[in-house]
């Protein structure tokens, strides 16, 4: 029943499948080549993919609200838990989605682009959790109407900001203040698993709140 649910949300996008599909190989190519002032390929794969997820969530959210679509899938037999469920797994499909069309575009571009490491998944995947992990329940909680502006002014503001941020960040050297016991591989991982804690989180509490929500 979730997979349903996830495959009706790529449904409700389709119409903007073959943009996403373009954009998410031409984006971090583009970005690559004005942001080359920053080392590795995290801010070009990050800045793409969540503009991709943003805009196929955005659709299928304004989709939903325009047509009552929550109202109408609460009187199916799917739960609320699932429907909740299904969005988390719909981000994070295309996440995965994303993470293979880089590769495609690092491979077949005749820009130098270099493979994703791992490194680079881990963090745009922390990242997008928190990103994600905030806005869902939010969007829950206050509706789409009400929160759509203040995530799309948030999200389209992250290119002016986030790269000034990491040229700080080079400059002095470091990310972290202090040194941390962990080999790299190991911090990797614990990027991917902090991911995993906050959208887990975040889930539980989209779950808390439409459950109790009157459609």
């Amino acid at each position: 029943m979730l997979l349903h649910l996830v495959k009706k949300d790529f449904l409700l996008a389709k119409k903007y499948w073959i943009i996403m599909l373009l954009a998410a190989m031409v984006l971090p190519v583009f970005m690559h080549t004005k942001l080359d002032f920053i080392a590795g390929e995290f801010l070009p794969f990050f800045l793409s993919t969540l503009y991709i997820i943003f805009l196929l969530y955005s659709t299928v959210s304004m989709m939903e609200y325009k047509y009552k679509g929550s109202s109408l899938l609460c009187a199916t037999p799917y739960t609320r838990k699932t429907i909740v469920m299904s969005k988390y797994f719909f981000v994070v499909a295309i996440f995965i989605g994303c993470c293979g069309l880089y590769t495609v575009a690092a491979l077949i571009s005749p820009v130098k682009v270099g493979l994703l490491a791992l490194s680079e998944i881990g963090r745009t995947f922390f990242v997008l959790s928190i990103i994600f992990g905030v806005m869902i329940p939010v969007q829950y909680r206050f509706g789409y109407e009400k929160s759509r502006y203040i995530f799309f002014f948030l999200i389209f503001l992250t290119p002016f900001v986030l790269p000034n941020i990491m040229k700080v960040i080079q400059q002095n050297g470091a990310v972290f203040p202090v040194s941390l016991p962990f080999s790299p591989f190991v911090l990797d991982l614990l990027f991917v698993l902090l991911a995993i804690v906050i959208g887990g989180i975040s889930m539980v509490l989209s779950i808390r709140i439409f459950s109790n929500k009157n459609l």
